[in-house]
């Protein structure tokens, strides 16, 4: 996830990195089991043979890399600072960004795959999921030498096509401009946002280096710094991959499943510098609404982009008036919801070696409401909510003739956590009650268990919706099972809204779900008439397969199972486009 955003920070540098992928060997850890990385000199392959009843298959074709050019004499002599700066100055100290642990089993990075036919183990796939269900994540494709965290790495799209009940797997990073230019010197040049400023020495001596590459002409950080390796959203009939430090990349997927990316997309000139990673788009109008945050006034700025494709003008919010992280955020038929946290820029933190973004203990988090036709913040208004403080938004509706705002979102009990010990962060999902009509703030947990990556039914975005598929930290970022909540029971007793649960037995970790409708287009269809989807990995096996589950089903029962060709590795957010959406992309 580039998802705590590097617009926080300016163009400075990162580590060096080889063009070669790591491979396991045995380490210890007091934090968690790990593996550690050995450089190989040879392309890069997956760290799991394939399943044996695959292995007779034809292989899948295999892709062929251009040998890069030889290094410059500029580029040998930065290559050797950052040497230098990764062992001497800034050596990977902390497992947080240690590759070693970073990397470690099904984390480990893969190769690019093409098209590549999936056998299905389990059940059948049913005509509602012809499509694809795209998921991004990270994975560097270069062997960092240096520090390297969990967020940073190229994005990568693992897209599985179904069409007549058969499935194809294909692999392919983002062509980002940072991918691109990496690719064509054969190292790493542009700067790793989480891994490389932590202290005032590491962040002077790369952002020294960083500024002779720029010098020297070796990348130029206006045509874009990000890797859109966070999630995906499908905006105005265009797909795009997305990462909140860089304008959207737009990219598409084959009838045969094959994905291209189409280049970097700032909507006519309208859109400058970056957006969210979480878009929301309203289902009955088809506009989508967006934002972006930085470390410069005003550090929040809400738009929104109409049926067409056509971005509006920027509404400015200086009253949020420190730079806070602001990963997602909600909409209801009237209001766009913003969650100012504790997570925000830390210079103290940073100058004693930490991160530069941290928790402010000392900060109470607010809510704040906007009209979300608003042409500038005069109606802004802000709500201190204390201890609340939401990463990743759920959902949000109207209710008392838009006199109240109700939101449902994980509250990350343990947000000082976030960067450096994500296996201690516990997130209980809560409803809040804003009363906008007297300034009360009301809230209540509706389950106690450690969840997040929430998602609804799209067709509820901004409307009241009674049903919320969550996955279980086990811990977070790797899931190892799938609830379903009914939301609204806890209303009156306050009960735990638990109402259906699959768990994928030990060793096996999942991904954030996906609900796909089995009915779209029928409008008295059932909110939960449809199936929860997501990629789950066996780390006993090395197998990983696409699940599709049941999701009215009190056991959310799986219908069917299929085997990938290799492994993919666990990763962040994803959609599911529908195969007349994928003609028209």
């Amino acid at each position: 996830m580039e998802s705590l955003s590097s617009s926080f920070l300016p163009t400075l540098p990162v580590d060096l990195q080889s063009p070669h992928h790591p491979t396991t060997v045995p380490a210890k850890s007091p934090f968690l089991k790990v593996s550690s990385v050995q450089i190989e000199e040879k392309s890069q392959t997956t760290a799991t043979p394939p399943p044996r009843s695959l292995r007779k298959a034809t292989p899948p074709p295999q892709t062929t890399r251009k040998p890069p050019e030889p290094p410059s004499l500029p580029a040998t002599i930065f290559n050797a600072f950052d040497h230098f700066i990764n062992n001497f100055v800034d050596p990977p100290l902390k497992p947080s960004v240690d590759p070693r642990y970073v990397l470690s089993d099904n984390f480990a990075p893969v190769d690019e795959l093409p098209p590549t036919q999936c056998e299905i183990v389990e059940g059948a796939l049913p005509p509602a999921l012809d499509g694809a269900y795209i998921r991004n994540g990270p994975n560097p494709q270069f062997l960092p030498r240096g520090p390297y965290h969990l967020f940073d790495g190229d994005g990568m799209l693992h897209a599985i096509t179904i069409s007549k009940g058969n499935a194809t797997l294909c692999s392919r990073y983002v062509k980002t401009y940072k991918y691109k230019i990496e690719r064509e010197r054969g190292f790493s040049v542009i700067p790793n946002v989480f891994s490389g400023f932590n202290g005032l020495s590491a962040s002077a001596a790369r952002g020294a280096v960083t500024a002779a590459r720029i010098l020297a002409g070796q990348f130029d950080p206006t045509n874009g710094i990000g890797s859109a390796n966070t999630s995906l959203a499908l905006i105005s009939g265009r797909l795009y991959a997305l990462g909140e430090s860089d304008l959207p990349y737009s990219v598409k997927v084959d009838p045969n499943g094959e994905i291209h990316t189409l280049g970097r997309r700032d909507f006519d000139g309208k859109l400058v510098m970056s957006m969210t990673a979480h878009p929301k788009t309203d289902a009955q109008t088809g506009e989508t609404f967006a934002f972006r945050y930085g470390p410069m006034p005003p550090f929040l700025t809400f738009f929104r982009i109409n049926a067409n494709g056509e971005k509006q003008p920027d509404v400015r919010i200086f009253s949020m008036t420190s730079p806070a992280f602001l990963h997602d955020f909600a909409i209801t038929k009237n209001y766009a919801i913003f969650n100012e946290i504790q997570l925000g820029m830390n210079p103290l933190e940073m100058m004693a070696g930490g991160s530069p973004v941290g928790a402010n203990p000392g900060k109470v988090p607010r809510i704040g409401v906007v009209p979300r036709y608003a042409k500038d913040e005069s109606e802004m208004r802000w709500f201190e909510v204390p201890g609340l403080n939401v990463i990743h938004a759920i959902n949000a509706w109207d209710e008392d003739d838009g006199d109240t705002v109700v939101v449902v979102a994980p509250n990350i009990l343990s947000v000082e956590h976030t960067l450096e010990r994500m296996e201690l962060i516990h997130a209980s999902i809560e409803k809040v009650r804003i009363d906008l009509r007297n300034g009360m703030v009301s809230r209540h947990p509706v389950s106690t268990r450690n969840l997040d990556f929430g998602v609804i039914n799209p067709a509820f975005v901004g409307r009241k919706n009674k049903y919320v598929y969550a996955a279980v930290g086990d811990p977070m970022p790797k899931v190892s099972g799938v609830v379903k909540l009914e939301v609204s029971m806890s209303e009156l007793d306050r009960r735990d809204c638990i109402i259906a649960s699959r768990m994928f037995g030990p060793g096996c970790f999942a991904g954030e779900p996906f609900f796909v409708s089995r009915q779209p287009d029928n409008l008295n269809a059932d909110e939960d008439d449809g199936y929860v989807v997501t990629y789950m990995h066996n780390e006993n096996t090395g197998e990983s397969r696409f699940l599709v589950m049941d999701a009215k089903s009190p056991n959310l029962d799986i219908v069917a199972a299929v085997r990938l060709p290799r492994r993919v590795p666990y990763g962040f957010h994803g959609l599911f486009v529908r195969q007349a959406n994928l003609k028209n992309l």
